[in-house]
């Protein structure tokens, strides 16, 4: 296989997956914060390299002080009916 091809073929691969990212993100807040987490935790672990323990700091979803529904960004819900 020729270089360039192999090039192109990286560079599409690397599109769909970051795309791929995106559409998670939006879509299924909750379901990416979960596996974040659990990837996370399975990196910090104490037996891991150094490396591995900071990439999953790193990876690890932010902490909220409040469960939101789905469990995303929490401003997802409606608002509430204004008193006069």
């Amino acid at each position: 296989m020729e270089t360039g091809l192999l090039l192109q073929y990286v560079v599409i691969a690397l599109a769909v997956v970051v795309s791929a990212w995106v559409v998670m993100n939006k879509q299924f807040p909750g379901t990416v914060r979960k596996a974040r987490g659990a990837i996370a935790l399975g990196l910090v672990k104490p037996q891991r390299a150094a490396w591995l323990q900071a990439l999953g700091r790193k990876i690890a979803p932010p902490a909220t002080g409040s469960g939101g529904a789905c469990g995303g960004c929490d401003s997802c819900g409606p608002t509430p009916p204004k008193q006069h």
